[in-house]
């Protein structure tokens, strides 16, 4: 049963289609692995058993009949936990928010409708920080999702509990979002792929500005295969978002395979000089030989990132303040701190400044893009320490040197968001401390081309095969 949990999704997908093996026994097998592992690290934080197996068993009935698997969608049978900050219709819904205790939605977010109809069974809720705020999984509502390579340390965020489900087998996949990291993030600390497409295209809806391109929703899964398998099925346009891309997402159901040979790749292991922990630089540093062994032309080199912390601080602070600044005068009291000083910034920000960030934005797009002109690709950390202890809101400090405010360790991740270049966290090793601690490579790509970053990232798994280290506690 623990194997069956740990089958690749896009496999496991096939052999319940042709009844090699039935939707119940696999969803008995995942169940079984959240009813062992689950409460030793707090990763699904509403769970949904019966229902899925309910859901299960007509799969079945409806597969046992002539030409029943005619017009199934293509993760009929496979089960998912969606992120606490989605909507899911009659399924509690708290956002990491005491204020959203008990709020149960009227309607599926479109995220939930889309993988619905191609068959994947909801199987409960995932644990995510307040609101989605910072990459460190905890709240009042629910507790800390713990890290399973070292439950003494934070499995990152947002989508932390998705990371940790994902890792340990307790499902085949499952949907993230990200805005200054938070696929990536929990992906680099859980030796899982955290993939951010893209701005538009997942396309979200219902949505407070249904024309915000910073936050984006994308896959978790072991493998890059898994997550285009996944992502194939989220990916695609929506006439109710505005800035959702036109491809439908069939196209990243396609073999991944590629030559890399002469491909150039610029390297870089500090983004510029951001301050980074001595045990990421010695696990990435190997890993530059890897891509070389690709074919890969791997050089020196990094775009311009001058103004990026302004721009992000700015236009985050901006987007805090327009969603959640009704809740900072009812509720001031239940908010943490951190979101109370990012809303706070947003309300005290003046129409110069919010222009000089869209400006900065825009300048940073443009630089990013030359430089991917020269270079196809831009391979770099994800995050610059590994995991901390977990008892910790965020780090203070990272490389020696001390940050300014809880988003500053995650530069190394929002640098690209701000760019709006699609961006995949893959695992890439294991640092030297007892236990040993996932590090991730970001792999960073033309826009648009998330077809290309998914096809580098599935190729610098094989020749690694880092995802294959199980945590233990799995």
């Amino acid at each position: 049963m623990n194997e069956l949990c740990f089958t690749g999704a896009r496999r496991l997908a096939r052999m319940i289609r042709t009844r090699r093996l039935s939707a119940v026994e696999a969803m008995r097998a995942f169940i079984a692995q959240i009813e062992r592992v689950n409460p030793r690290l707090n990763a699904i934080v509403t769970f949904l058993p019966e229902p899925a197996l309910a859901a299960a068993r007509r799969l079945d009935r409806r597969l046992a009949r002539k030409d029943g698997a005619a017009g199934l969608g293509s993760l009929a049978g496979l089960p998912i936990a969606y992120k606490d900050l989605v909507d899911t219709r009659g399924i509690r819904t708290t956002r990491g928010s005491p204020i959203y205790h008990d709020h149960v939605p009227a309607e599926d977010a479109l995220l939930v409708a889309r993988l619905k109809a191609a068959g994947a069974i909801t199987l409960g809720k995932t644990n995510t920080p307040e609101f989605g705020a910072g990459s460190q999984t905890f709240n009042t509502v629910f507790g800390t999702t713990l890290n399973p390579y070292d439950p003494g340390t934070t499995c990152g965020g947002s989508s932390g509990g998705a990371a940790v489900a994902v890792a340990c087998g307790m499902l085949p996949f499952a949907d993230g979002s990200d805005l200054a990291a938070s696929l990536r993030n929990p992906a680099n600390y859980c030796n899982v792929v955290g993939f951010r497409p893209t701005p538009g295209r997942v396309p979200s809806y219902p949505a407070h500005d249904c024309w915000d391109t910073l936050a984006v929703a994308g896959p978790i899964a072991r493998t890059v295969e898994d997550a285009a398998f996944l992502f194939s099925a989220m990916a695609g346009p929506d006439p109710r978002a505005p800035v959702s891309q036109p491809e439908p997402g069939r196209r990243f159901a396609r073999p991944l395979g590629r030559s890399f040979r002469g491909v150039r790749v610029a390297w870089s292991a500090d983004l510029g000089g951001l301050p980074m922990d001595r045990r990421v630089r010695e696990a990435l540093a190997p890993q530059r030989k890897v891509l070389e062994s690709l074919g890969c032309r791997v050089e020196d080199a990094e775009p311009d990132f001058s103004g990026a912390t302004e721009a992000f601080e700015t236009l985050r602070a901006l987007a805090f303040a327009g969603k959640y600044a009704g809740l900072l005068k009812t509720h001031r009291a239940q908010l943490k701190d951190t979101i109370v000083w990012n809303i706070e910034q947003g309300l005290a920000l003046d129409a110069s400044r919010i222009a000089r960030a869209q400006a900065l934005r825009s300048e940073l797009f443009q630089r990013m893009r030359a430089f991917l002109e020269r270079h196809e690709f831009l391979a770099c950390p994800v995050n610059q320490l590994p995991p901390f202890p977990a008892d910790q809101p965020y780090p203070t400090e990272a490389g020696g040197t001390a940050m300014g405010n809880y988003l500053d360790w995650m530069k190394s991740c929002y640098y690209v968001t701000i760019t709006s270049h699609p961006a995949i966290s893959v695992p890439a090793g294991f640092t030297a401390d007892a236990p040993p601690l996932p590090v991730g490579l970001q792999l960073v790509g033309r826009y648009g081309d998330d077809f290309g970053v998914l096809q580098l990232a599935h190729a610098f798994e094989r020749q690694t095969q880092a995802w294959r280290q199980r945590p233990s506690l799995a």
